[in-house]
């Protein structure tokens, strides 16, 4: 009798701890047939510049391809809390990224998110890998998200400065833009009368060594904060982040600075949607400083001199959306642009003004069509032009995707780009 009260008492309380905590299976699996293409032509940098004689006036590369995440990005991932009382919660976030189009990628990592966070009345402190505050406005005030074809071209210039070598760099950069690897986060609570933000901190994790000229470095840092209001139909947004891309020194023989570089990525965007009920608007303004100084040593006269010189590259986003519910689809619609001003020292060019300044304007257009409330169809097109397309990697490697890239050289810029996705999107 003893035993059979005691395994009752055990399943009682297995019942109440199964009804505490929570573990979720989720995910999405999204595929399209997608087309890309790019353009370069001939764009001469003085009148008296000759198009070539033999050579085509553009070239033009295309590629069709069975893709993936053209709607949503496909994922599979693992999520659980745990009630600890109090109001206090754990909870955990495992997500990874799914190559559902050739299945040559799945749960091999969970770098789309894996965190533990604490969360209570205080708010949630979350450890781990996640999104950046910096880039949220990025997604949540674009018709398009982050997904295909028609994603802005903020997100595009973003991304490969993220990933790409700053003005004068030797260094890469790490991927703060849109997540940020070892960082420790705060939200605030929900219960604040529509206020929200978050503050985030990406450790470096850099080793350091006392007496060391080149240590510690700070590359792979992040710190960042977003703000904004959800109210009704209205929900703005202010959000700002640094992420140092390069923290370097050299020493020479005798324990001197002999080269250095600091690049540092800061982004402030301020981004807002209001929802009309027939239609529902976007705008955001985004502004990137690429800040990029090098050291290094002259030698004049046989004494050897250590100088730095700076420059810092301004990159200016817009962007206007629009949504519109029709019956069980949607469609959408944005235009986006990006000026880039360039922060090296120019000198005076009669036949070119520009002062290497550049610039590159979409526009994309699409329908998605709900057949359930987790299986969708959609299609989206975009184009995409550039001016003085030769004048900044960041800005003439725009594009709506693939592998087709541009002819660069012998007179050519990139010039425009193309791209559609036809797809279907399934969330379980």
């Amino acid at each position: 009798m003893k035993k059979s009260l005691v395994a009752l008492a055990a399943l009682a309380v297995a019942g109440v701890a199964s009804a505490q905590s929570s573990v979720t299976l989720f995910g999405v699996v999204d595929a399209a047939i997608s087309n890309y293409s790019t353009k370069s032509t001939f764009q001469p940098t003085t009148p008296f510049t000759l198009p070539p004689l033999v050579q085509p006036i553009g070239v033009k590369q295309s590629q069709t391809a069975l893709t993936n995440s053209g709607y949503n990005s496909s994922r599979i991932g693992f999520r659980g809390t745990e009630d600890l009382g109090g109001g206090l919660a754990a909870s955990f976030w495992l997500e990874s990224s799914v190559g559902n189009d050739d299945g040559a990628r799945g749960i091999s990592n969970f770098n789309r998110r894996s965190t533990v966070s604490l969360s209570g009345g205080f708010g949630e402190v979350r450890l781990g890998r996640d999104y950046t505050p910096s880039f949220w406005n990025d997604t949540v005030f674009d018709p398009f998200g982050t997904n295909g074809v028609g994603s802005s071209v903020i997100l595009n210039v973003s991304n490969r400065l993220a990933s790409a070598v700053g003005p004068g760099s030797v260094v890469s950069s790490s991927d703060n833009y849109i997540r940020a690897s070892n960082s420790i986060g705060y939200f605030l609570p929900p219960n604040l009368g529509g206020f929200y933000g978050q503050v985030m901190y990406a450790l470096p994790e850099t080793v350091k060594s006392s007496g060391a000229i080149n240590s510690p470095s700070s590359k792979g840092r992040y710190v960042g904060g977003r703000f904004g209001y959800a109210n009704g139909p209205l929900d703005v947004a202010l959000a700002y982040g640094q992420s140092q891309a390069a923290d370097s020194a050299t020493a020479g023989a005798f324990g001197q600075l002999t080269a250095s570089q600091n690049r540092k990525l800061n982004t402030l965007n301020l981004g807002a949607s209001y929802d009309f009920g027939p239609a529902k608007l976007f705008g955001e303004f985004s502004q990137v400083k690429d800040k990029n100084v090098v050291g290094s040593t002259t030698v004049l006269a046989g004494v050897p001199f250590f100088t730095t010189t700076g420059q810092t590259d301004k990159y200016n986003g817009y962007l206007l959306g629009v949504t519109v519910p029709v019956g069980a689809g949607l469609i959408r619609a944005s235009w986006s642009s990006v000026k880039y001003k360039n922060g090296a020292p120019q000198a005076f060019n009669f036949f070119n003004t520009n002062n290497g300044n550049s610039s590159a304007n979409q526009f994309a257009v699409g329908y998605v069509h709900n057949l359930s409330k987790r299986t969708a169809l959609y299609a989206t097109l975009s184009s995409i032009r550039i001016k003085n397309g030769f004048n900044n990697p960041a800005v003439m490697g725009v594009s709506t995707g693939g592998s087709p890239t541009y002819l660069v050289g012998g007179g050519y810029a990139p010039r425009s780009a193309t791209g559609y996705d036809f797809g279907v999107r399934h969330a379980f």
